[in-house]
Parts: C-alpha cells; structure tokens; sequence
C-alpha cells in the first residue's frame, strides 16, 4: 500500500501533539525534517507509517530522548485525555481496515478518497441551509431562502459551494488547530443534514392535502380550518375573499364539510367553505331585505279628503 500525503500529515500531527509539552521553539526544532523523513520512509518500501516506525506517540519519546527533552509537567488529566484520544484512533484505523474489503478497497478511506469533490458540493449546500435558518430562524428547506429571498438564497448556495470548494483543495495542509476546527465544522455540518433530511421526511409523510398550498400570516394561523367574516350587524357574509395589500389572495385553511353531493368541497379562494359551521349559529335563510325606513324630520303631507257628506233630502 503507497502511503499518501494524508496519512504523513496525519502521522506529523499526531507526533507534533505528544510534544505539545515542550516548548514551540524546542517542538519546532524536533519536528522540522520529519514531513521530508516521513516521504523518504514511504518511498522506500510498501507498508503504512505505523507498521514500519511505530505509533507516532513512540516516535515523539524517541525524538524526545534523542534531544534530551524531559517529560513536561502536563496535568494528568491532559495524559488521559490523550491517552483515550490514541485509542479512539486506532479503533477507526482498525475499523477502517476491516470495512474495506465491504466496499471493495483495501480500506474505507481508499473508497472515501474519490468521493471528496463531491462532498464539498454537499457540504457547501449544507453551509448555505445553515447560514439561511441562522439568518431567519424559519425551518429548513431544500434550498435556502434567507428573508424568504429566493434571489439572495441563490447567491448564498452559489458562494457557499465556491468557498467549500476552495477549502477542500486546500484542506489536506491544515495542521494543529486550523485542522481540528475544520474537523469540527464537517462534524457540525454532519449533524445539520442528518437534522434536515429529518426534517424533510416528516413533512412529506405528513397529513396534508395535496397539490394545496396554505399560507399563512403566522404559525399562530397554520392550524385554521375555516374563515368566518361577519359584517357590523352580526351578519354571516357569504362567498367572502381575502387578499394583501399587492392584490395577492390569501388563502387559509381546508374544508373539513361535505357538500350536497357528499363530497369534500375543494379549497378555493372564498369563505366560508362550510357555512353551516359557522361559530355564532348557523346562518340564517336568505330573505328579501326590509324596506328602508322613512326620512326623519320631514313631515309626511296628507292629501285632503275626497269624500263629501250627503246633502239632506227634504220630502214635501
């Protein structure tokens, strides 16, 4: 197996870290040569860095005895977390041997190598997700709309997926804490997909209507069935519309009615959709509206009578 650039990264920063104790002038000093050492060994013969020099906690005390360099004064709790990050370290390479074979490659990280540029795309949608639900505090969707701006989303994902881009093809350099933060964020980014495919699953096995989009003007309004509009007398208007202040109608709620013919009525953009639900009483009939009421304050002329009294008849 050729060793790469990676695993002498890798074996550097792990030696580095066992010398963490000394001095930076004296770590510095110690370590100085050992990428160009490291490549000269790998050139040499087949077989990983750890089977030909040992663990590179080994190597760091040989070093370390080589220069004369005592143990440092760490606390001992620095020790054990060091010593449970080592084997942390060998369980994965283990198991990163072991699961090879699966996937058809002498380990997973042979299988994972190709894949890198493919990954910085995802990871570079998955910043954008998170910078977009940061930014609003909304929930995630597939594509991000920061202020529920698809134009500035668009921007935010075309940026996002340059800068990951930019990082993976520079990423292999990075060593000591520029590596551990960057091993992090992928960590962070990891879990923020996991979060949204979450996400994404439950709403598409949710218990909706279909081919219905419902828009409402807070979450306090997500669970309305039904608009009810009355006018100032208490009175049911029928066949009410709803629009904003662009002319856009606003559309809430579903039926949960039957009509006539014992269906479902479909969403449309007036209300009531089930008028014989309304809260304050089913409506009333419609009925020929009463006349309007007589002016006040103007007297109402009297047409004079017609009718006269019988003159008397007189009888001789």
């Amino acid at each position: 197996m050729t060793v790469t650039g990676q695993e002498i990264t890798d074996y550097v920063d792990r030696v580095r870290a066992a010398l963490a104790d000394l001095p930076p002038a004296v770590r510095d000093e110690l370590t100085e040569d050992l990428p160009e050492h490291l490549a000269e060994v790998a050139a040499e013969g087949e077989g990983a860095l750890v089977d030909r020099l040992g663990t590179p906690e080994a190597y760091a005390a040989e070093l370390r005895a080589a220069a004369g360099a005592g143990e440092g004064r760490r606390p001992a709790r620095f020790h054990r977390l060091a010593e449970a990050r080592d084997q942390a370290a060998t369980q994965i390479r283990l198991l990163d041997r072991q699961l090879g074979p699966v996937l058809g490659h002498e380990t997973v990280s042979d299988f994972l190598r190709p894949l890198r540029p493919a990954w910085w795309l995802v990871r570079g949608w998955l910043a954008a997700l998170l910078i977009s639900v940061m930014v609003d505090g909304g929930r995630p969707g597939l594509l991000p709309r920061p202020n529920d701006n698809a134009s500035a989303g668009l921007l935010l994902l075309i940026g996002a997926v340059v800068a990951s881009l930019w990082l993976g093809r520079r990423s292999a350099g990075f060593t000591g804490w520029p590596r551990r933060l960057h091993r992090l964020g992928t960590a962070a980014l990891l879990l923020f997909g996991f979060a949204v495919l979450v996400d994404v699953d439950r709403n598409a096995s949710s218990d909706v209507y279909s081919g219905y989009e419902q828009t409402s003007v807070d979450r306090r309004y997500d669970r309305i069935e039904d608009v009810f509009v009355y006018d100032q007398q208490g009175r049911l208007i029928r066949d009410a519309q709803l629009f904003d202040q662009n002319g856009v109608p606003i559309r809430l709620g579903w039926p949960n009615c039957l009509d006539a013919s014992g269906a479902v009525p479909a969403p449309r953009n007036a209300y009531p959709y089930c008028p014989e639900l309304a809260p304050f009483g089913a409506p009333a009939s419609p009925s020929i509206a009463p006349p309007a009421p007589a002016p006040t304050g103007s007297a109402t002329p009297t047409a004079p009578s017609t009718s006269a009294s019988p003159e008397p008849t007189s009888t001789r």
